[in-house]
C-alpha cells in the first residue's frame, strides 16, 4: 500500500471514530453491563514480570515475581507490541481522551499551572513550543489545556460508577484537570495533580507533613497516616472498598486502578524485599522488585475480590503500563540496560521507553492464554472499552486518533497490519540517554523512523530484524527512510503538531521530509 494510501485510510478511521460535537451518550446498551478494571502501573517495563513478552524468556523473567500477571494472562490475551508514550503525563491524555499527543498537545510531564519545564527554557540550542502545559480539561476555555470528553464521563452517563484509584497526574496545579471528579469519576482515591509521591509509607504520612514537599505528598488517605502499611496495598483496600458500594448499588462499575508504583522514590516494600536481597541484587535493585511484586499482589487482591463477590465472569481487566521501565537514572547497575533486549528506556524514542507489558482478560471473549503480535497504542484504549461497555454513537468535543481493539480480543481481523503509528516529543525531559530528547517517531509494520529535533538526524530500524535498535538503516534503505518520513511529516502537519525551533534565530526545525529532500538535492 503506498503512503497516500495508508494517510487516507488512516485519516479517515479518525472521521470515522470521533467528531467534534456536543458530549452526549445515549447508546443501545447491553442488559448485562461488564464490570471493567484498567490495571494501570506507572514506569513498569517491558521486562519487569516473569511474563515474557518477547519470543524468548529472559533472565529479568526470572528475577521478578508476578505470579499475577501470570495468571491474567492465562486467562486472556497477551499483547507483545504494544505501546505507551515516553513520559507519563501524554499516555494519560491520550488514554483519557483516545487522541494521540501530537493532538492534543500535551507531550511533556505536568505540574505547575501555565509554566514550560525548566530544561526547555533553559535548553541551549532549541526553542520549545508553548504545548498545553495546564494538561486535560473537561470544560472549555482553560487556557494551555486540550479540551476533550474524558472517557470517565462517557461511562458514567451511560451508567457506570467510575472509580479512580492512585496517580492521576492529568492536570496541572489549580486547573479542573487536577481533579479526577471533574474528569466524570464517582471516586477519587488518592489523585492529584503531582506525577509521584513524596513517600510510599504509612509509617511517613505518605509524605504529608514534609516542609517543601507539600506538591507531591499524597493526598486522601489519612486513616491510614502514622500505620505501617504500603501506599500500594492502602490504595487497593479502598480501590476494593469502593468497587464494593457499587455492587450494592447493583451498578456495573469502571476502576481506573492507577498505581504510583513502580515510580521512584525506590523504596523497599517490607513485605517483599528481603528475597531479593538473598538472590543479591544491590539494594536499589532490590528494593525496585519488591516494588514490582507488591504491584503485582494488588493485582492478586482484585483478582481475588471479584471472585469472592462472583463478579468474574463479568468482569473484564486489562493491564497496561504508562511508559517505558526507567533505566537512565536512579537504578542500580548499569544505566540503559534494564529493558534489554529493548534499547533503553523511559524518555527514550527507543523501544525501550515506549513499549510496554499489556494483558487483557476478557471473559467469554478472549480466548485463554493467547498471544497477538497486532501493534495497539494508548489512544486505542479509550474507543476499546467504550465498545467493551456497549456504548455506541457517542459523541465527544474532540476528534478520536485511537482505534478499537475489540476484534483483536475475538480473534478477528483488525486490518492493523498497514497502520501507521505516530509519537511526538517536540520537548526536553531532562536526562541524557539513547533515544532521549526532542524528537517524532513513526512506525508502519516492522519499520521504525525516529526523527530528532536536535540536529534532524533521522534512526530506520527493522524491528522485526532488530529488536534491539541497533543497526540505523536510513542509508541502507533510503527509500524506505524516504517514504516514512514522508508519512510521518504528513501526520505533523495534519494535526498541526508543534515543532521546536532553533533558539538562535527562531526558525521552526524543518520536517523530516525536508531534511531528505534537502540532502537530495
Amino acid at each position: 500500500m503506498n503512503s497516500g494510501k495508508l494517510l487516507i485510510a488512516f485519516f479517515g478511521s479518525i472521521l470515522l471514530v470521533g467528531c467534534k460535537e456536543k458530549p452526549n451518550v445515549k447508546s443501545e446498551m447491553p442488559s448485562t453491563q461488564p464490570n471493567i478494571v484498567l490495571f494501570f502501573v506507572d514506569d513498569m517495563g517491558w521486562q519487569d514480570t516473569s511474563v515474557p513478552f518477547w519470543t524468548e524468556r529472559t533472565h529479568y523473567n526470572d528475577l521478578y515475581q508476578t505470579p499475577n500477571m501470570e495468571r491474567l494472562a492465562e486467562g486472556g490475551m497477551k499483547f507483545t507490541q504494544a505501546y505507551a508514550t515516553a513520559v507519563c503525563t501524554p499516555t494519560r491524555v491520550s488514554l483519557m481522551t483516545g487522541m494521540n499527543a501530537a493532538r492534543h498537545r500535551v507531550t511533556n510531564w505536568t505540574l505547575h499551572k501555565d509554566q514550560l519545564q525548566p530544561m526547555e527554557t533553559n535548553h541551549k540550542t532549541l526553542s520549545f513550543p508553548e504545548w498545553n502545559v495546564n494538561g486535560l480539561s473537561p470544560v472549555d476555555g482553560i487556557d494551555k489545556a486540550v479540551y476533550a470528553t474524558p472517557m470517565p464521563q462517557l461511562l458514567r452517563d451511560a451508567g457506570y460508577f467510575t472509580i479512580h484509584a492512585g496517580k492521576a497526574h492529568l492536570g496541572a496545579i489549580g486547573t479542573p484537570g487536577e481533579d479526577p471528579l471533574n474528569l466524570g469519576f464517582d471516586v477519587n482515591i488518592a489523585g492529584h495533580a503531582a506525577g509521584a509521591p513524596e513517600s510510599y509509607l504509612g509509617t511517613e504520612n505518605f509524605g504529608n507533613g514534609k516542609k517543601g514537599k507539600e506538591v507531591w505528598a499524597v493526598p486522601g488517605l489519612e486513616k491510614y497516616h502514622g500505620k505501617d502499611i504500603f501506599l500500594t496495598e492502602a490504595i487497593t483496600v479502598e480501590a476494593m472498598e469502593a468497587m464494593d458500594a457499587a455492587l450494592e448499588k447493583n451498578q456495573p462499575f469502571f476502576l481506573n486502578m492507577s498505581h504510583y508504583a513502580v515510580h521512584i522514590p525506590i523504596m523497599a516494600d517490607d513485605r517483599f524485599v528481603q528475597k531479593y536481597y538473598d538472590k543479591g541484587l544491590d539494594t536499589i535493585e532490590a528494593k525496585y522488585a519488591s516494588l514490582v511484586e507488591g504491584m503485582d499482589k494488588s493485582l492478586g487482591d482484585i483478582m481475588d475480590f471479584l471472585e469472592d463477590k462472583g463478579q468474574t465472569d463479568n468482569t473484564i481487566i486489562l493491564f497496561m503500563s504508562d511508559n517505558g521501565g526507567l533505566s537512565v537514572h536512579a537504578r542500580g547497575g548499569e544505566r540503559n540496560t534494564h529493558n534489554k533486549p529493548l534499547n533503553s528506556g523511559k524518555g527514550s524514542a527507543y523501544e525501550g521507553g515506549i513499549r510496554e507489558p499489556m494483558l487483557v482478560k476478557w471473559p467469554g471473549r478472549t480466548v485463554p492464554n493467547s498471544v497477538t503480535d497486532n501493534q495497539v497504542i494508548i489512544e486505542d484504549f479509550y474507543p476499546t472499552i467504550l465498545e467493551m461497555a456497549g456504548l455506541k454513537n457517542y459523541k465527544t468535543v474532540q476528534a478520536v486518533d485511537g482505534v478499537s481493539f475489540v476484534p483483536t480480543l475475538e480473534n478477528k481481523n483488525n486490518n492493523f497490519e498497514d497502520r501507521p503509528l505516530f509519537w511526538h516529543y517536540p520537548n526536553e525531559w531532562g536526562p541524557s540517554g539513547p533515544g532521549i530528547g526532542a524528537s517524532s517517531t513513526t512506525r508502519i509494520g516492522d519499520y521504525k523512523l525516529i526523527y530528532y529535533y536536535l540536529d534532524s538526524r533521522m534512526e530506520l530500524f527493522n524491528l522485526k530484524d532488530d529488536i534491539g535498535e541497533t543497526k540505523n538503516l536510513v542509508e541502507e534503505e533510503p527509500e524506505k527512510a524516504k517514504e516514512l518520513a514522508k508519512i510521518l511529516s504528513d501526520y505533523l502537519r495534519e494535526v498541526e503538531a508543534q515543532i521546536p525551533a532553533k533558539k538562535e534565530s527562531g526558525e521552526q526545525i524543518p520536517y523530516p521530509d525536508e531534511v531528505l529532500n534537502l540532502n537530495n538535492k
